[in-house]
């Protein structure tokens, strides 16, 4: 009788152990994570990815339960009932995300992201790949330059010598980067918790990693040249062996000057320097600046004018794509990309060459360590999933889980996502990974106050009554499709705030598409022109009373407009715009900053907003409003910056009684997330909402508060 009972007892233990092994555990965490993604608002592209491949693998364990003939009955049925839950959850993901129904048929076709994606999941469940499976993971291993940018590449006449003149390019050290296995958090999902360790901020302090001392001699600056205490700790931990970094100091702390003499530190030469157009030219002359002994080339164009035997290759996201096979081939042993956030969308060809190239460098650099840095004081714009691509880039992760130095770290804390413990144990230890994160009223005493002071104006005119009757339109056109939800068969099964929220996302997604007629992005354009000439007078007046301005406007049309207007006013301008060269732009920069007749600087809040210097002035016009603070902040640190030695103000113009007042209030409350994640702000409650789809929620409950009352 006892042996019976201890037979009894062994087949649960056995099947319990079993039910977390293979394919079905993997999936579950795989939905939970693209269920999370959808509840913040449309899946993201690699969510998407992730929420195609759990279908189809779904569809195949099914499959296998169904006509696996050694499988008993109630490991069948247990089996069944976890692939359902799994597709309950898909089912409920999708009917948030009505985008993601049409991967759910068995037609979908099936894209060399699904395929990698799913081959990763496999291998994560331990299962054997098929000859198929493995010659995709060949292939994608060997693969830098994408089919569809193959007729696209360009070689500059003197790249060839310039291989050949490198007896040691390019060795394959992958056989020499030891990964220590997951053991305890071998079946947990980690990426989802790690984000949310620094989403809510997880009780901690700034997000910067534990640097050394000031060294008491300042030796790496060049005679005439003095790092500040900040900039010299950093360059230590560089010293001290360490290699890859999130410098996230906020915009104007001199990140350009600290990777420079990082390079020259770790003697990460030849360097790959990929940054927006607007700074290319600047970042060849720091480059010569802090480092005189070595040679900055810039790369324009198909290149033909390069120097390919330089020390520091500078090239422009924008012609990335054409240049990225002889750049995998040049031997480099450091890359730093500038304003990091840009390559945030990692389904963006952008971001997918910087990723090969980073990839390339780390596999192929003698002792696979490059140095590998990624810039920009505003990490985060919209979404804590923004940090993925940057982690990425400095090899942390993958695209499914913590790889390398940091599993290993996390497995070493002896904490998982159920410990109590464990957020901000990650939290640290992603911190200690490489993010540094300094702000200036930390660490730039003498640095000048900066405050932001809005200057609403009323738009009474012909111009402001259509703005105003647009916007009327807008609201009743909301309104309408409330009224046939709230009173239909949706009335019954969801709540106003519900449908409130799903008329307003249905909106976005159908202005998102549309240039035409009325929606929340054509009014925003109309309000800008609107208020050109108000904020051009307003600009003007402060350049004949405090001196030198810099306007920031959106779009075009409108930065035309105030240029006319200055012009009028007998007022000199410069103009920084998206379509000039960078040598074009860098002489408009060079003449607001040194000529004193040149009194307003007429820049693109896009163009101009990131790595350019405008300290000659100490007063900045918002002619437009922003969708995110961070393209705000990043606006105003043009001028607000070491190096600055007058109070900055931004005069922000806002529309009175317009939608444009509501957007302004909204971007201010949106500064929260880089505070908590960044500077270790308390968590707080507050919408994950867009500012766009916030801006649309408060136009229909307004119209229906006034519908009610009416």
């Amino acid at each position: 009788m006892p042996e019976k009972t201890a037979k009894r007892s062994k087949t649960p233990k056995h099947r319990k152990a079993a039910h977390n092994e293979g394919v079905i555990p993997q999936l579950a965490r795989a939905v939970r994570e693209v269920e999370a993604s959808a509840q913040r608002g449309k899946a993201t592209p690699i969510n998407r990815t992730k929420f195609h491949v759990i279908a189809l693998l779904m569809r195949e364990e099914r499959n296998k339960a169904k006509n696996d003939s050694t499988m008993s009955d109630a490991d069948r049925a247990e089996t069944l009932k976890r692939l359902d839950g799994i597709a309950s959850i898909l089912a409920k993901t999708a009917a948030r995300d009505t985008s993601l129904i049409t991967l759910l048929e068995p037609t979908a076709p099936i894209t060399d992201a699904t395929r990698t994606a799913r081959r990763k999941i496999l291998e994560q469940a331990g299962v054997e790949l098929t000859e198929e499976d493995a010659q995709t993971a060949a292939t994608a291993e060997v693969v830098i330059v994408p089919p569809e940018l193959a007729e696209r590449q360009v070689v500059p006449a003197a790249v060839p010598a310039r291989i050949r003149s490198n007896p040691f390019l390019a060795p394959d050290m992958r056989a020499g980067l030891h990964t220590r296995p997951a053991v305890r958090l071998a079946n947990w999902e980690l990426l989802g918790p790690l984000l949310k360790s620094f989403e809510q901020g997880a009780g901690g302090g700034s997000a910067c990693m534990t640097l050394p001392e000031v060294p008491p001699v300042d030796r790496l600056s060049p005679k005439g040249l003095e790092l500040m205490p900040h900039q010299a700790r950093f360059l230590q931990s560089v010293r001290f062996g360490h290699r890859s970094f999130l410098l996230a100091d906020e915009p104007g702390l001199g990140k350009t000057a600290q990777s420079v003499i990082a390079a020259s530190v770790a003697n990460a030469y030849p360097l790959l320097v990929v940054v927006p157009n607007v700074v290319k030219m600047n970042w060849a002359r720091e480059v010569e600046r802090w480092t005189p002994q070595r040679h900055a080339t810039v790369i324009h164009g198909d290149g033909q004018e390069m120097d390919a035997f330089a020390d520091v290759f500078v090239v422009n996201y924008e012609i990335l794509d054409r240049h990225i096979g002889w750049l995998s081939q040049i031997g480099f042993k450091g890359m730093v990309v500038d304003e990091a956030h840009m390559i945030k969308n990692m389904q963006s060809q952008r971001s997918k060459n910087v990723l090969k190239l980073a990839e390339r460098i780390r596999t192929a650099t003698p002792g696979g360590n490059p140095l590998l840095m990624a810039l920009t004081g505003t990490p985060l714009i919209n979404d804590i999933d923004d940090f993925r691509a940057i982690w990425r880039f400095l090899g942390w992760i993958d695209d499914q889980k913590p790889i390398g130095e940091l599993m290993g770290r996390l497995e070493e804390a002896g904490l998982t996502p159920a410990d109590s413990g464990f957020y901000a144990s990650a939290r640290e230890i992603v911190i200690e990974m490489g993010i540094v994160r300094r702000r200036k009223i930390d660490v730039a005493a003498d640095l000048p106050a900066k405050r932001v002071v809005d200057m609403p104006v009323e738009l009474d005119d012909e111009f402001g009554r259509s703005i105003r009757d647009a916007e009327q339109q807008l609201a009743n056109k909301l309104f309408e499709r409330f009224d046939r939800a709230i009173n239909g068969k949706l009335g019954a099964e969801m709540s106003a705030d519900s449908i409130i929220r799903m008329i307003a996302a249905q909106e976005l997604d159908e202005s998102k598409n549309s240039s035409s007629g009325i929606n929340v992005f054509t009014m925003v354009r109309q309000i800008g022109q609107a208020k050109a000439g108000l904020a051009a007078d307003y600009a003007a007046q402060l350049a004949r009373s405090v001196g030198k301005v810099v306007f920031f406007a959106k779009h075009i049309d409108v930065m035309d407009a105030a240029e006319r207007s200055l012009a009028e006013r007998g007022l000199r301008t410069v103009s920084i715009r998206g379509d000039q060269t960078a040598i074009a732009r860098q002489a408009e920069i060079d003449a607001f900053n040194n000529d004193p007749e040149v009194a307003v600087a007429v820049c693109s809040l896009t163009a101009a907003g990131v790595g350019v210097n405008l300290q000659a002035s100490s007063n900045v016009v918002l002619a437009e409003l922003s969708w995110t603070d961070a393209e705000q902040t990043q606006a105003i640190d043009r001028v607000h910056r070491i190096g600055q030695e007058e109070p900055v103000t931004a005069w922000r113009i806002v529309a009175a009684q317009t939608i444009d007042a509501k957007i302004a209030e909204l971007i201010d409350s949106k500064a929260g997330l880089a505070a908590r994640a960044l500077d270790g702000a308390e968590a707080r409650d507050e919408s994950e909402d867009s500012v766009q789809l916030a801006a649309l929620i408060s136009v229909l409950r307004d119209e229906i508060a006034r519908r009610e009352i009416a």
